[in-house]
């Protein structure tokens, strides 16, 4: 199916017709675009047009979700301004590639000249297009925000971002429940709450308060939250005048009937029959009591199978008065949900309002704001009568044209943000400034929306295209043509898409690609075996010993069988030539992944996961610790084992058996140091003792990095940890290996003063490291993960997954997209005791997640080019909808990979760190970095030549010879090798200065500093003269100002985090600035100081 599939306006066009309408900047556009259809690629576009048509950089904004997309874009655009001004680009292709972006011919002949001139004129302007997210966005509103505003809002100026607010968790727990334990009123709810449902229920909703505060606090606001779940008398009103609900048991019709059946049954002594005559007996009793509760409790014990929740169905004789009874008892069942649930909701808002106050005073007081702090913020300025007018005429007087990408991401506060703003520019006018009206640009794609975990709702873009389209007289775009599937895959994805009939508004896609691909293919289903009972062992059965000999299992982890099929298909494509780049594995969640992983370790096959590594996750950084704990705790026996046991000390099983009989019971330390000095111990404790020895001395004397120093180097640790693991492995180990020793550094800015503090901190906090990347390697991901990627090969894990049950203290949010707060907030126990009030929000949320759950599907499936492969296991209990494995099985052709037996590996010889250099990836060619970088040693002290490491690099990347477009990794690797050679750092040493340089180089933070046009001059260690000392200043910059008037930018670089906050740098910079201004007289001088962790902390210059 190659025919493209555009329409404008829902009426069909050709590819030349959509282009004209996307890429024409002088209009306002929404585009519903495909997986592979190049959304961001006409966004860039967009910006392309709107700067050839005279638009000044400064006066676009594009928005999108995440810094990653926003990093592509900026890059996109750079490129091809680059490309088209190239002395080697022709004419004829500037008019080809403005021919693409839907100019005519006649038009691109005559912009042609100015796109090879485009380049230069956006950098003799200064300044840069916008290509921020959207809390980027909402950051500079807070910085544009009025006093009184923030105010208004808790907020003050200058308050620091907290992107993950983990850490103030148990601050904050420990305030809630102190002003909780002060207030009679929350510690009886409180108390009520933890009686009712357990503490572990609570905790689940008091963690969805502050995951959804937003939404409780908007809905506060507006008076929805209290009446969220209303009394059960306005939602039955047979119960108006009723204490409770079960008091309808008083009807005389119920009790009549009731006593009539009971004296009828009491003659009857079958075992079925005797229950209900007791049951009966007794509610009635109650009921005469005025104990009405008790009365149904018994009724429903007498009438109501305890399985099914129905009437008995096994009573001798079948009496129909049961059925008669048990439907009003399953009425008031209903009734007394409703009673229990509006109880519950109404202890809960005191307690949820109660926690985000506790929470906001608690930022308050660290200057802090989180990511729904902007978000309400942007929406308060944007709608507050009198800040709306006063913000939108500055952001009228600055932008000309918006593009918001992927806006299916957007969630309904974000688009009630913007729809005030834009509602300004409704009809001919120019919005609040009276100048041209604002151009706007929408792209994205409902069907690949899959973040309703963060609250985004697809729905809003069908509001935003008619908002676009009615109020802003805009063009509504589809496009369902594809350059990135093979035509195997697409039709897959048009066969499963349409006999989908829970899934409307899919329009079958065609594709650019002309090959039909590699097909789809399934692997071998794993399949449940039935239960069997636990065997037991015999009693003649022979002595096991544990330590050597593990139990046999007849059954194993299904997901690992999965796991192992998957990993020799891998393996099957690696052998066949394929290369293991690309190849990708989807899977929804990470143990899945982490199962895979393990088989492909096996079969050393390359892998990598890009998420981020959990130190304490892996096996070098927990042998470390164990190390470290001992160290700290000699007598912890079981930490000493597992040090000993490490690729450290290499220590047997039988030398772990030598050692505890040696003990005799007692503590293992005295007993390895006996070992040791009568000369009977292994060779593996006859080193360890020694080495134990001195590190636990130097342990009272040095902080922890120092000891991990001399660990690592008297260890042989660097080599021996290399040399146990495969090398598929050694990358990923020697990042966690210098990732922890850097901790030691980094945590808490380096604090803790004692092995033991450091241990603690450690588990406490659980720091991660980058995952390693690898040029070469099969990448696993999750769906989400893999968003906006694609690949040659695609492997679905886990497609036919166990059926998800409901979590109890769960969190249901009515926010309907055309109002900007919610209409509903309920909190719900579970799926059982929700009120009915509350069904038909539930239907709603079980069909939105049901799209969404496709929607994850449309996503996994467009991220192939040539070739899909799906495997699942058989699930113990199946979901209600049918699972990717159902609908993609019959169009899959089946696939037994052959067996793989793991490669040989040569016997290994010992890795020294003398052959360090060795192991490291060899230089770049055309790095520009050459031998005679190395100076002779110096003899300062480390930390110094910490510091004095990572200014070399910051002096080596800021000029000539710094990082190429895309190459800063290979740079620093060769970096800091010659960096360490010249300032005699140990190894392990190197990756200090080193991530504190790629920290600084790769984030956004410095760049205005280093990569901008509107650089005027740079320098770096710049000599100067304050008339008593020559100084040097790390970086001296002249840029131009937003105002376009120069000033002069003092540069200083700190390994600290937090460098702003010493006054001796302060008064260093100062002495700096001062030397500045006598240089250059009544010019702006400015300060900055740049931190190890790549932050930026201008200072007042008059500081």
């Amino acid at each position: 199916m190659n025919g493209a599939a555009y329409a404008a306006d829902g009426q069909p066009v050709d590819r030349a017709a959509f282009y004209a309408i996307a890429c024409d900047p002088s209009r306002s556009v929404v585009v519903e675009a495909c997986a592979g259809a190049g959304k961001t690629w006409m966004l860039v576009s967009r910006i392309l047009r709107a700067l050839l048509d005279g638009a000044q950089p400064q006066q676009i904004l594009a928005i999108t979700f995440t810094r990653k997309a926003a990093g592509e874009m900026r890059e996109r655009l750079d490129d091809w301004l680059a490309e088209f001004s190239d002395v080697r680009a022709s004419h004829d292709q500037r008019v080809q590639a403005l021919r693409e972006r839907g100019l005519d011919a006649a038009q691109a002949e005559a912009m042609a000249p100015a796109l090879g001139a485009l380049q230069q004129r956006v950098l003799a302007q200064g300044r840069a297009v916008q290509v921020r997210t959207f809390h980027s966005w909402f950051s500079q509103l807070l910085r544009m925000a009025p006093l009184a505003a923030l105010q208004s809002l808790g907020l003050q100026p200058g308050m620091a971002l907290i992107e993950n607010t983990d850490e103030l968790r148990p601050e904050l727990t420990r305030r809630f429940l102190r002003r909780v334990a002060q207030t009679p009123e929350l510690d009886r709810a409180y108390r009520g709450l933890v009686g009712r449902h357990g503490r572990s229920v609570v905790q689940r909703w008091l963690d969805s308060v502050l995951e959804r505060r937003i939404e409780i606090e908007r809905a506060d606001v507006h008076g929805a939250l209290a009446d969220s779940i209303p009394p059960v008398a306005e939602v039955f009103p047979d119960c108006c005048d009723l204490a409770h609900p079960t008091e309808l048991l008083r009807a005389p019709g119920w009790v009549a009937v009731a006593t009539a059946l009971r004296d009828r049954l009491r003659p009857d002594a079958r075992k079925t029959v005797v229950p209900v005559v007791e049951g009966l007996s007794r509610a009635l009793a109650h009921l005469q009591e005025g104990a009405a509760e008790l009365a149904y409790e018994a009724a429903c014990e007498a009438l109501l199978s305890k399985s099914t929740g129905q009437a008995r169905g096994n009573v001798a004789g079948k009496p129909p008065e049961i059925p008669q009874l048990a439907e009003e008892l399953l009425a008031i069942a209903l009734r007394l949900r409703q009673h229990e649930a509006h109880h519950d909701h109404a202890a809960l808002v005191p307690l949820a309002r109660a926690l985000l106050q506790e929470f906001a005073a608690l930022k308050r007081a660290r200057g802090l704001v989180d990511m729904p702090d902007l978000e309400n913020l942007a929406l308060h300025l944007l709608r507050d009568a009198e800040q709306a007018g006063w913000i939108q005429e500055r952001l009228d007087a600055q932008l000309r044209h918006l593009l918001i990408d992927e806006f299916q991401d957007t969630s309904p506060l974000q688009w009630h943000a913007l729809r005030p703003w834009l509602a300004a520019y409704a009809g001919a006018g120019g919005g609040a400034s009276g100048q041209q009206p604002l151009s706007v640009f929408i792209v994205g794609d409902p069907k690949q929306s899959i973040y309703r975990f963060r609250r985004a709702e697809p729905r809003v873009f069908e509001a935003a295209a008619r908002f676009v389209a009615d109020a802003l007289g805009g063009r509504r775009l589809s496009c369902d043509h594809t350059r990135r599937n093979a035509t195997a895959v697409i039709d897959t994805l048009n066969q499963v898409f349409a006999a989908a009939a829970d899934y409307d508004g899919f329009r079958p896609h065609t594709t650019e690609v002309a090959q039909a691909g590699e097909g789809v293919w399934r692997l071998p289903l794993t399949e449940r075996p039935p239960r069997a009972a636990k065997p037991v062992e015999p009693a003649d059965a022979p002595w096991r010993d544990s330590l050597t000999q593990p139990r046999h299992e007849e059954r194993e982890h299904l997901g690992a069988q999965e796991a192992r099929w998957v990993a020799r298909a891998i393996a099957e494509l690696v052998a066949q030539g394929r290369r293991p780049r690309d190849i990708q594995v989807l899977a929804r969640k990470r143990s899945v992944l982490a199962r895979l992983s393990d088989a492909l370790r096996v079969l050393h096959v390359p892998h990598v996961q890009p998420a981020e590594l959990s130190l304490l996750d892996e096996p070098e950084a927990r042998d470390l610790v164990a190390l470290l704990d001992v160290l700290a705790s000699p007598g912890h026996d079981l930490s000493l084992a597992q040090a000993l046991r490490s690729p450290v000390f290499d220590a047997s099983d039988p030398d772990l058996i030598a050692l505890a009989a040696e003990a005799r019971g007692d503590a293992w330390w005295p007993a390895l140091q006996r070992l040791a000095a009568r000369g009977e111990a292994p060779p593996s404790l006859a080193r360890a003792a020694p080495l134990l020895a001195r590190w636990a001395d130097l342990a009272r004397q040095l902080p922890p990095h120092d000891l991990l120093d001399r660990i690592v180097d008297e260890g042989e640790l660097m080599g021996r940890m290399l040399r146990a693991v495969p090398p598929e492995r050694r990358g990923p180990a020697r990042a966690v290996i210098e990732g922890l020793v850097a901790a030691a550094l980094s945590l808490d800015g380096g604090r803790y003063a004692t092995p033991y503090g450091f241990v603690r901190a450690l588990r406490r906090q659980s720091p991660t490291v980058p995952a390693l990347a690898q040029a070469d390697a099969v990448q696993l991901l999750t769906v989400h993960g893999a968003k906006g990627l694609e690949a040659e090969v695609v492997f679905l894990l886990d497609t036919d997954p166990q059926a998800r049950r409901p979590d109890p203290g769960a969190l249901l949010v009515d926010w309907p997209v055309d109002q900007d707060h919610p209409a509903r907030v309920a909190f719900v126990a579970s799926a059982a005791r929700r009120a009915p009030s509350l069904d038909a929000l539930q239907a709603d949320e079980d069909t939105q997640q049901a799209r969404e759950e496709l929607n994850s599907l449309y996503v996994a499936l467009t991220r192939a080019r040539t070739r899909l492969v799906l495997s699942a296991v058989v699930p113990h209990h199946a979901g209600p909808a049918p699972s990717w494995w159902a609908r993609l099985h019959d169009l899959a052709a089946p696939w037994t990979p052959s067996p793989a037996a793991p490669p040989p590996v040569g016997e290994q010889a010992v890795v020294h760190t003398d052959d360090w250099a060795a192991l490291r990836p060899p230089a770049a060619a055309g790095s520009g970095i050459a031998a005679d970088w190395v100076a002779p040693v110096r003899q300062d002290d480390r930390l110094t030549r910490l510091g004095q490491a990572f200014h070399r690099l910051m002096q080596w990347a800021c000029g000539p010879r710094g990082p190429a477009l895309g190459s800063l990794d290979e740079w620093l690797e060769t970096a800091a090798r010659a960096a360490g050679a010249e300032f005699d750092l140990a190894p392990v040493d190197i990756a200090v200065p080193q991530a504190a340089a790629r920290a600084v180089l790769a984030g956004p933070h410095f760049r205005p500093w280093w990569r901008d046009p509107a650089i005027l001059w740079a320098g770096d260690e710049v000599p100067v003269d304050d008339g008593a000392a020559a100084l040097r200043i790390d970086r001296l910059v002249q840029r131009r100002d937003p105002d376009g008037e120069p000033s002069w930018w003092v540069i200083d670089y700190k390994l600290d985090h937090a460098p702003h906050t010493q006054p001796a740098y302060r008064e260093q910079l100062a002495a700096y600035v001062a030397a500045v201004r006598r240089l250059q007289p009544g010019e702006r001088v400015r300060a900055l100081l740049v931190g190890g962790d790549g932050r930026v902390h201008p200072l007042d210059a008059s500081e």
